[in-house]
């Protein structure tokens, strides 16, 4: 008879899949459902508020999965007669685009689709996919721009300068002062913000969403490494 010590130790399970990719992302179904996970979250028309401006954002753009940016993509006045909208991602759940007056290059804003005022208002399987989404974007706008330094920020209400009332978080790329003149007092609260340049914010865009896909693609990579290494 086998003892204890003959006993097989248990297999290592499978790690979940925290980024769809293009075989099993589904536009109709949160994020956390095209994966192994399940969830009862849906976003409708119902979820939005008609006077928000990131809302008429979202109710815009339909979601598309991350590796594979729809082709030609919407261009960025699809927002009309609302300022025009210099698109990075859009999933079921989350949104993220470029910041029209941004502090340094590569400034985005990434929210729930779905209307959220504060983070307390926003749902677990949105918090999760903000989360994922952060480090993704983070990854994906340092290799776009070239800076390795960034701020992430998050403000809750007027006393806290939150100027939308939809939940959102920025990523703000920091040069080093001798390499951002033109950004150096605005990224310190002093001097006026500047719009975004069209052409500057089409092509940087374009760019983001390349490396978001790439970035994504070798997550996706690295999750089938995983799982092929636990069925060992």
């Amino acid at each position: 008879m086998a003892s204890s010590t003959d006993k097989k130790p248990p297999a290592t399970p499978a790690p979940r899949s925290i980024v769809p990719d293009a075989n099993t992302f589904d536009p109709s179904l949160p994020a956390s459902k095209s994966g192994a996970g399940a969830s009862n979250t849906t976003t409708s028309s119902s979820d939005t508020q008609p006077n928000c401006p990131f809302c008429h954002i979202s109710s815009t753009f339909p979601p598309y999965p991350p590796t594979s940016p729809p082709s030609p993509f919407p261009p960025s006045t699809s927002t009309s007669p609302q300022p025009q909208t210099f698109l990075l991602l859009s999933t079921p759940l989350l949104i993220a685009f470029l910041d029209i007056m941004p502090l340094s290059p590569g400034h985005l804003l990434l929210c729930p689709r779905r209307h959220a005022a504060k983070l307390t208002d926003v749902l677990p399987d949105e918090a999760a996919e903000l989360g994922r989404y952060l480090r993704i974007l983070s990854e994906a706008v340092t290799r776009a721009t070239g800076i390795k330094d960034w701020n992430v920020v998050q403000n809750n209400g007027i006393a806290a300068a939150q100027v939308v009332e939809h939940m959102h978080f920025h990523i703000i790329p920091r040069p080093g002062l001798r390499e951002a003149e033109r950004f150096t007092s605005t990224m310190f609260g002093r001097g006026k913000r500047e719009d975004l340049d069209e052409d500057e914010g089409e092509e940087l865009a374009r760019r983001v969403r390349g490396f978001v896909t790439e970035v994504v693609r070798e997550e996706v990579e690295e999750e089938r490494g995983l799982r092929e290494k636990a069925k060992l």
